[in-house]
């Protein structure tokens, strides 16, 4: 009868405990919802048009407002990339350097938006009783609040309401969506054993939420960023064309007013098919990031979509209803 040797302290060899994540494999965990192929592309056409407003002074060849009495209404050219308007204005530069504004105005909406949907909507769903109804009930009062209109009377307001002015209202009407997805996901998190136990711990409730809590709810945080960014960038060109917001602010929805304003329908489509391909382009960017963050978020479509690739890698069509089936060979 032969005896194997367990290995003990004295031969130096003991069980090997598991590796902590470093700080780059969490880095790049946080990540990892932006590593499919929808995600990418709509990465790639946000840092297009994020290139057009860092650079616009030296991508643009003339400036937005300069005028060419030579060049009225004149369709592309050498010299006017996308033509002209009715004062000679180069559209080109115009959608350039309104590109700036489009961004800013969902960037800035976007991160007060988010703020304010996570201190919300995060306590709401970790506390309970009275202040977790109170804060469910102010968010239900903001789901109801009108934003257009909203934003409408305020900016009548001021002769020249500032970027940040049409940003923050804009935030004001569009936290509250997120913030009912993050008290629900909340709730469902408080009970874990990992909550339970830096509760039993006696921790803070601040270091509760923003350690044990919050990496658990990035990609829904990071859906409810996408998300107000596009009805930010939405609801800038909607007002700017409706003549709310003055023209000094340009964007590419003042590019649309005074494009409807001076008759460029439908002859003269350089004017506003240019600053329309823009807004669904952007919009089209941010779906795609979006639809990739909920595919990472949802098990079952993360599943389908890793099955579908593994069928194109095959040559299998994902659309076909009727699934082959290999059978193994009889004896005869």
């Amino acid at each position: 009868m032969t005896f194997t040797s367990i290995p003990d302290a004295s031969d130096g060899a003991l069980p090997t405990e598991p590796k902590r994540p470093t700080a780059a494999s969490r880095v790049s965990a946080s990540f990892a919802m932006f590593r499919n192929g929808k995600s990418i592309a709509g990465l790639v056409i946000v840092g297009f048009f994020v290139v057009l407003a860092v650079f616009a002074e030296w991508i643009a060849p003339y400036d937005p407002l300069e005028k060419d009495f030579q060049a009225l209404r004149q369709g592309p050219s050498a010299q006017h990339w996308l033509g002209t308007t009715h004062m000679g204005e180069d559209v080109f530069s115009q959608i350039v350097y309104g590109t700036r504004g489009v961004l800013i105005v969902g960037l800035v909406a976007g991160v007060l938006a988010t703020l304010v949907a996570v201190i919300v909507g995060v306590t709401a769903g970790y506390v309970s009783g009275w202040k977790s109804e109170s804060l469910s009930a102010l968010t239900n009062v903001f789901l109801v609040i009108p934003g257009l209109p909203l934003i409408i009377i305020v900016a009548s307001q001021y002769e020249d309401p500032s970027i940040v002015l049409i940003s923050a209202v804009i935030a004001i009407t569009g936290w509250a969506w997120g913030a009912r997805v993050l008290r629900a996901q909340t709730m469902s998190l408080r009970h874990r054993d990992f909550v339970q136990a830096a509760k039993a711990n006696g921790e803070r409730l601040h270091r509760i939420i923003a350690v044990e809590m919050l990496p658990n709810l990035t990609a829904i945080i990071a859906s409810s960023f996408v998300g107000t960014v596009t009805a930010a960038v939405l609801g800038l060109t909607t007002l700017a064309f409706i003549g709310v917001i003055p023209i000094t602010n340009l964007n590419w929805g003042t590019i649309l007013f005074w494009a409807q304003q001076n008759g460029a329908f439908p002859d003269y489509w350089w004017w506003y098919i240019p600053a329309g391909v823009c807004i669904a382009l952007l919009g089209m960017a941010l779906s795609l990031i979006n639809f990739g963050i909920d595919e990472y978020v949802n098990p079952r479509l993360r599943s389908a979509g890793e099955r579908a690739r593994a069928m194109r890698k095959k040559g299998l069509s994902t659309s076909s209803g009727v699934t082959a089936v290999r059978t193994a060979p009889t004896d005869e």
